[in-house]
């Protein structure tokens, strides 16, 4: 059983639009910022976006601002990641982690990876 499950990947045309989905089983995400990641196809795992615990600060990468919106549902005990505009270089596997939103979050070594849930962007 992994601490964090992803969800809502899919296949989408281009300029379509997703909603993904990071939930805890078993504890509180309250007081722990998330941070999403990707990884393409060929590529190193990259950071997308990330919500701060306290104050609930949001950071994206260049590529997805504007487009993407990460938001936290306290009571649902999730994060999600809303994805509009959807390109086909924004295929891949998302992931989300326990990162904190510190400067070079999106470098941050991390070993405790889930499954992950594919997003393909493809006419």
């Amino acid at each position: 059983q992994l601490p964090l499950v992803e969800s809502g990947g899919g296949l989408v045309q281009p300029g379509g639009s997703l909603r993904l989905s990071c939930s805890a089983s078993g504890f509180s995400l309250d007081n722990y910022a998330i941070s999403w990641f990707r990884r393409a196809p060929g590529k190193e795992r990259q950071g997308v976006s990330c919500i701060s615990s306290g104050d609930g600060k949001t950071h994206y990468t260049d590529s997805v601002k504007g487009r993407f919106i990460i938001s936290r549902d306290h009571a649902k005990n999730s994060v999600f990641l809303q994805m509009d505009s959807l390109k086909a270089e924004d295929t891949g596997v998302y992931y989300c982690a326990m990162i904190p939103c510190l400067a070079g979050w999106d470098t941050t070594v991390y070993d405790s990876w889930g499954q992950g849930t594919q997003v393909t962007v493809s006419s």
